[in-house]
């Protein structure tokens, strides 16, 4: 307890068993801002008014209109918001996602493969607008602001330095203190209190898959691999002729992959089982390595989070394709977070609760 009789912040989350339903009645805590810089999604957790988690999710995705007054007539008719970005009119988020579907284009994506796009001319000045949008400002200067970001690959080489140094200098510059966290060790913060965090967090992203391995908090092995929703659409998209923006609409539309009904939902279920197969041997075999992995005296949980695992029948499949692996130590529950598109934005929050 705190000289005032309160809890700090860790005895809030633990008492609580999830950081969702973390209530401080008696003084309010500051507890900072969390944000998940995905690659399909961008999403803000802060401590609202009652104590509880607001969370504020956006599409990371834009389209570009040419900038003529029928575009903005039809825009403003459709109830569209737009922005006016370098003489084009730029639609963000969910909104550039349903047009492009309409249109039968794909959007813009200022993120690819989990990091800052590379080929993408407007992905700082589009990514700022969104995360201003969902994170808004300091509520004052020097606010704790943990964000997220993805872990050295095992299958190709994302050097992950630039990306991050970036977006900690966008938060420098809004006014936070700017603080990266492992997105799964930020799984492993929101959904495993009750373990003392302790366990694996996994984050299925639209770029990437991360995995955290934990004790008490401390990370001992964090790795992410090169296949996520975006991976799986792709492959959709080129086994079916479609485009990809119609694979990751077939994806979310309510497909339960254990019980494709057609072609279209059969493919999703084919890599979304080698993707769920891929993490798991991958996990495996680091814990057959041995490096850096301390000795568990009990059975730890598994914890899944990520828009990717969102997904019908997810969590069946990955207790499935585990059933199949000899895993190298007892593993407890392996559950999906209540709010996995959220879990990692939470998770940050929590960090930033106990951080320093």
């Amino acid at each position: 307890m705190t000289e005032e009789g309160t809890m700090n912040p860790r005895e809030q989350i633990k008492a609580g068993g999830h950081p969702s339903e973390v209530v401080e009645t008696r003084t309010q805590v500051t507890l900072g801002k969390g944000l998940d810089l995905g690659t399909a999604n961008i999403a803000a957790a802060v401590q609202n008014d009652d104590g509880g988690i607001t969370v504020n999710v956006e599409r990371n995705a834009f389209l570009d209109i040419g900038d003529d007054v029928y575009s903005k007539n039809m825009l403003t008719k459709l109830k569209v918001p737009y922005v006016v970005h370098n003489g084009k009119v730029i639609v963000l988020g969910e909104a550039a996602f349903e047009l492009a579907n309409v249109f039968g284009k794909d959007t813009r994506r200022p993120m690819s493969d989990g990091l800052i796009s590379p080929d993408e001319i407007d992905a700082l000045p589009i990514m700022q607008m969104i995360v201003a949008k969902v994170l808004g400002e300091p509520t004052q200067r020097g606010e704790n602001c943990y964000y997220s970001v993805p872990a050295e690959s095992l299958d190709v080489d994302n050097n992950i330095v630039y990306h991050e140094g970036l977006f900690g200098g966008l938060l420098t510059k809004m006014g936070y203190a700017a603080k990266s966290i492992n997105e799964a060790h930020a799984v492993v913060f929101a959904e495993l209190a009750e373990s003392d965090f302790t366990g694996i967090g996994l984050s299925f992203g639209g770029g990437m898959a991360n995995a955290c391995v934990a004790y008490k908090s401390i990370p001992c092995v964090s790795f992410s691999v090169a296949r996520g929703g975006d991976w799986i659409d792709r492959n959709v998209s080129q086994v079916l002729g479609i485009k990809a923006s119609k694979a990751t609409y077939i994806k979310e539309r309510g497909v339960d992959i254990r019980d494709p009904k057609n072609r279209e939902e059969e493919a999703v279920a084919i890599y979304y089982r080698n993707l769920i197969s891929y993490v798991l041997q991958n996990v495996k075999h680091r814990f057959e390595r041995g490096q850096n992995m301390p000795t568990f005296m009990n059975p730890i949980d598994i914890a899944c989070a990520g828009g990717t695992s969102l997904v019908g029948g997810f969590i069946e499949v990955f207790r499935d394709e585990f059933a199949k692996i000899d895993f190298p130590i007892p593993i407890g529950r392996i559950f999906r977070a209540e709010d996995a598109l959220t879990a990692v934005a939470k998770g940050c929050l929590v960090a930033a609760a106990i951080g320093d």
